[in-house]
């Protein structure tokens, strides 16, 4: 399984895909596992981390603010932008 073809239930939040994450690290630093089933939880692991990193991407863009007294008509300003007020 690659990090494109895994697929998750819709309603997989965030905190518990990274919950899970979290239990697949430490069950690879526990170093109990043989060696099929390890690569076998890395490969989750990595696309469990690729599905955390999609949902932190969404939130970002769901918190871009629309200014229009101080943007332009469509643009929007970043989060970081905020910090000047």
């Amino acid at each position: 399984m690659d990090e494109s073809s895994a697929t998750y239930p819709e309603d997989l939040t965030y905190e518990a895909a990274l919950e899970q994450l979290e239990q697949i690290i430490a069950s690879l630093e526990s170093g109990d596992l043989p060696l099929e089933e390890a690569l076998a939880r890395y490969e989750e692991g990595a696309a469990l981390a690729a599905f955390c990193e999609q949902k932190l991407d969404e939130a970002e863009l769901r918190v871009r603010k629309w200014r229009p007294g101080d943007a332009v008509e469509g643009e929007t300003v970043e989060f970081h932008e905020w910090e000047e007020d």
